[in-house]
Formats: C-alpha cells, structure tokens, sequence
C-alpha cells in the first residue's frame, strides 16, 4: 500500500475517479484563488514572529535544537499563562522564532498527525547546512527520510516530542525551483 508513513500507520492515498476529482477542485481553485504574483496583493502582516509549539521536557527539547541543530537558544522565561511553566525560543534566521511551552504536571497525549495539528516545519538551508546535517543525522542514528531515500532537496524527521521538521535546500520564497514570493 502506498501512502505518507506517520507514526502509527500509512495513511492511504485517494486514487482512480476519487483522486481525478480532487486534482480538478485544486484545478478550480487555483483558478479562483491564485493570482499571478504581478497582481498579488502586499501581505498585511510583518511575518511570521514565532511558532509556538508544546514541549514533553525542557532541557531534552534545548540539547536537540541548540547542540544537535545549532539554532541558538535567545530566551528562557516562565510563561505568562501558566505558573511554572517555561517559554523559550530559538531563533531560526531571518529573524524568526521558534518558541516552546512545557506544561509540568499536566500529561499530553504523544503526537499524531490530526487537523489543526503541525504536519511539519520547512527550514531553509544552505547545501552546506544540509550537507552537514545529513552527516550529523547519519551519524547520530536518526531516522528520516531524505536525498537517498526518495526525496531531493528535503530530510524530514522528528523531533523528541514528535514535532515534524524538514530541512529544506531552497532558498526562502522559493517552492519546487519555483519563485512564489516576489
């Protein structure tokens, strides 16, 4: 059976009639939605500030993006929303947060790909940085699946709370070789 492998199961791929109606409704809204970029409207936000995301333990969530990734911890602080609890955040480039939550006392459920949950976050890099993270990914028996294995400019893996990441050898604004942003 083909389809996209999460954690627990591969989730079956639509295909004969059912998938030629979904491919002409993403037809119809291309159509309807997607302006030429020359037309494009300027975006009303400033951008992405930071991605606020739910951590099983601190320190473990800290080694893993500071030491193994190398996205440098900016701030360690206790959440206004939640007594003690911790919000920090690692910076990303290009001005960008990634930010974190743990929640001491309160048990979370561990991940599953779901709606209104994060299937994954693209990270631009360098083919030095991929390169590089490739070698230390390999080296450190993480699994993911990437340039020998299928997929050409991108590793996707897991984080040690299931959070998915894909480093991805593109530059930003940029999607399959594709400009999208102007």
């Amino acid at each position: 059976m083909s389809g996209i492998a999460t954690r627990e199961a591969v989730v079956p791929q639509p295909a004969g009639k059912e998938l030629e109606q979904i491919r002409a409704h993403r037809e119809e809204l291309r159509k309807k939605y997607l302006k030429p970029m020359s037309s494009r409207p300027r975006s009303t936000v400033q951008g992405v500030h930071h991605l606020a995301l739910i951590c099983r333990d601190t320190e473990e969530t800290i080694k893993f993006y500071q030491e193994f990734l190398g996205f440098p911890l900016v701030e360690l602080v206790e959440n206004r929303d939640y007594a003690g609890s911790n919000h920090f955040f690692f910076d990303i480039g290009n001005h960008n947060l990634l930010g974190f939550f743990d929640f001491p006392g309160h048990e979370h459920p561990a991940w599953e790909e779901t709606i209104g949950g994060v299937q994954h976050l693209a990270i631009s890099i360098s083919q030095e940085q991929f390169d590089a993270a490739k070698k230390k990914l390999d080296e450190a028996g993480v699994d993911y699946l990437g340039p020998d294995r299928g997929v050409h400019d991108s590793m996707y893996f897991r984080d040690p709370n299931g959070v998915g990441l894909e480093l991805y050898r593109e530059e930003l604004g940029i999607f399959n070789g594709h400009q999208i942003l102007g």
